[in-house]
């Protein structure tokens, strides 16, 4: 088999799978799946039916070599879908499983975001996952809440249980953690206090200007209580070296979050011996001054939005083609045409989704995240 990437689509059960296939003549195979209902008209019972069908058909699809390290289920009403979920899933094969209340903005009341390696040594967590190959530990956790408090609360609170996790494990929020991501309900009241807490504690971990920060995307989502204002997804890593991990910043064209007041770092690329694993924060249609582009104007900052992403693409020394996954977050449905014609002509060979989800910033109309993988030859590290 070539190479490097490979997409596909499958249709199943009502559901079309998109996928994303990364492989290597050494280290893990790993698989992006998108997996979108084509019947949004149908009940939720059925919708999540078939993405479960669809589910379990894309795992036997690969046999038991291919394992779940991570999925999120993205759905359209939490308070009255959460049950339902919950009740009926399966506790084999383990996986760190994130769920978030953020429209599918195709109709449908439910998709599903996963993602599978190979050859990974699985250890369940009650919080996620461990996943062990080539002497790394990659540590998985979904959906972590904390319902007491107001939003600041609940952000430390949310922080400390997972430096404790991480602790468990042999890691360091400040040294390991790759990647978080952080729901908020009613992103323009509480955002502030989220943000206002996670800078209290990540100075108490040297986390500050002169340091670093950790890549992240903070949006709109809900949960099914309503008292949970903040959920938190998070990735880690252990028996990384230094040099393996580079913070991307793409200066010509996006300025230090710490200027507009946040926390977060702008993407980061982590090297490993047969390829690069790229990350990127939720990026909006933003300048090197931290002044919004084209308000107002949809198309206007999907053309900027993108522009930064290849931006830092480039700064990872990779391209738009090496994108595994994308997720594109709206402020207004409204807006849901002119991004799908857009997006579909892009970026019809990438696994993706775009939902209803306000931006932190009320003058952001669109922002977008993803993972990239690029084939690279570095002898001195181990392979994935």
């Amino acid at each position: 088999m070539p190479m490097g990437f490979s997409n596909h689509i499958l249709v199943y059960s009502d559901v079309r799978i998109e996928i994303s296939h990364f492989q290597t003549t050494e280290g893990v195979h790993e698989y992006h799946a998108m997996l979108h209902v084509t019947t949004p008209e149908a009940p939720f019972e059925k919708q999540l039916r078939d993405i479960r069908a669809a589910y379990f058909y894309l795992l036997a699809s690969h046999g038991n070599e291919v394992r779940p390290v991570f999925r999120r289920y993205f759905l359209s009403d939490a308070a009255n879908q959460v049950v339902l979920l919950q009740n009926g899933e399966r506790p084999y094969p383990p996986c760190a499983t994130s769920i978030v209340q953020q429209p599918p903005l195709d109709g449908s009341k439910i998709a599903l975001w996963v993602y599978l390696q190979s050859d990974m040594e699985i250890c369940p967590r009650p919080d996620g996952i461990v996943a062990r190959h080539n002497g790394v530990s990659h540590l998985w956790c979904g959906h972590l809440i904390s319902p007491e408090g107001e939003a600041s609360h609940q952000t430390e609170t949310l922080l400390q249980y997972y430096t404790n996790t991480l602790s468990e494990e042999n890691c360091r929020l400040e040294e390991h953690c790759i990647r978080t991501w952080f729901f908020v309900q009613n992103v323009d009241v509480n955002y502030g206090a989220v943000v206002n807490a996670r800078r209290t504690v990540f100075e108490r971990h040297n986390l500050t200007p002169k340091t670093h920060y950790i890549t992240s995307t903070g949006i709109e989502g809900r949960q099914a209580d309503p008292a949970c204002l903040v959920a938190l997804d998070a990735y880690a890593v252990h028996g990384l070296k230094p040099e393996q991990q580079q913070i991307l910043y793409a200066r010509t064209h996006l300025n230090p979050t710490y200027e507009y007041g946040v926390t977060f770092e702008r993407g980061i690329r982590i090297e490993y011996g047969d390829r690069s694993h790229i990350f990127l924060s939720g990026t909006a249609s933003i300048d090197h001054c931290g002044n919004i582009v084209a308000p107002g104007d949809i198309q206007g900052q999907i053309d900027r939005m993108l522009e930064n992403i290849k931006a830092l693409l480039a700064e990872a020394e990779a391209g738009e083609e090496d994108l595994a996954q994308i997720i594109v977050y709206l402020r207004d449905p409204g807006d849901y045409p002119t991004v799908k014609a857009c997006f579909e002509k892009r970026y019809a060979h990438i696994p993706g989704i775009i939902v209803w989800a306000p931006v932190c910033r009320p003058g952001w109309l669109i922002e977008m995240e993803g993972i990239a993988i690029k084939e690279r030859n570095h002898p001195e590290f181990a392979p994935l």
